[in-house]
């Protein structure tokens, strides 16, 4: 009986002391996003200008979003245009890119280095690099389409080239990827391409047959970090073109901080805010769905 309650004085004492080393994650957790994400869920449904005290008006906010705000369509396709097409791109070359890092080749090491360097740099200088080598006039890519005879388009200028621009503007952070794709290649296991070689599997099969079913993990993560990241697409816009021309570049992350910060609609840019992750949670959810189709893990499970 003495040897019980000492067991479970032990057991107490190891208890209290978890929670006093985890209570400053815990203060953290509920002080910094807890309470925020249920502050602005109450604010979706308030009018709400940051000086005075929120009104209550129900579902006012998403009423006017979805029957009357003519920006908000415009902003959600701006988006979704973007994740559509700079996602798989930057997949694909992601992986190319890590196969080739992936080569046993002198120098290896630099060159990995090179490719990851853009990740380090800051949003803001590279969106005001980006912004001169777009630049109708003197950019870098019309320069050089001139001299083979090209007369480049208007780029950020014109709202034709303007999200393709931006599309292609997010290529230059693909070493971010690069880095995992490369650390999924070398968790492969080199007996299957041993095996494979020995079976007459040509680098062709190899790659399709053992590289990409077993790399299939790490392009499920990169893609749900995709979705994720790609609808919140912000400083290109936001430095490089203010969503203009034409609201053309005007994505929805854009929009938010216009309706939050510009005009103070603190409660309408919620009411936004919701619906974008309502938007996220659900494309992620029909990924999830699908994975166990294509995502093949090291013990057989799908």
């Amino acid at each position: 009986m003495i040897q019980k309650h000492r067991v479970d004085r032990i057991a107490r004492k190891e208890a209290i002391n978890g929670y006093i080393f985890a209570l400053p994650w815990l203060l953290g957790f509920f002080i910094f996003m807890a309470w925020p994400i249920a502050d602005s869920f109450y604010l979706s449904f308030t009018s709400y200008n940051m000086l005075q005290p929120p009104k209550w008006i129900g579902l006012l906010n998403y009423k006017i979003l979805f029957g009357q705000d003519k920006l908000f369509p415009i902003s959600l396709y701006n988006t979704l245009y973007y994740v559509v097409f700079s996602l798989p791109i930057s997949i694909i070359l992601g992986i190319l890119i890590a196969v080739l890092m992936n080569q046993k080749v002198a120098g290896i090491k630099l060159f990995r280095t090179i490719y990851y360097l853009p990740n380090v740099v800051s949003a803001v200088a590279v969106s005001l690099l980006w912004q001169w080598i777009f630049d109708p006039n003197f950019g870098l890519v019309n320069t050089f389409l001139a001299q083979l005879g090209i007369e480049g388009p208007g780029w950020l200028m014109d709202e034709r080239w303007s999200k393709p621009a931006i599309v292609i503007m997010s290529l230059w952070g693909v070493g971010g990827s690069m880095i995992i794709y490369l650390a999924g290649l070398q968790d492969i296991p080199v007996s299957l391409y041993e095996a494979a070689t020995i079976d007459g599997a040509n680098s062709w099969s190899q790659f399709w047959k053992i590289t990409l079913p077993m790399l299939s993990p790490t392009i499920f993560f990169n893609l749900i970090t995709g979705i994720i990241g790609g609808f919140q697409v912000f400083t290109q816009a936001y430095i490089m073109t203010g969503g203009g021309p034409v609201n053309s570049t005007l994505f929805y992350a854009l929009y938010l901080y216009r309706k939050a910060f510009q005009d103070t609609q603190m409660g309408y840019a919620s009411a936004m805010a919701w619906i974008l992750l309502v938007i996220t949670l659900l494309l992620t959810l029909l990924v999830l769905k699908t994975s166990n189709k294509w995502v093949y893990y090291e013990s057989g499970e799908q």
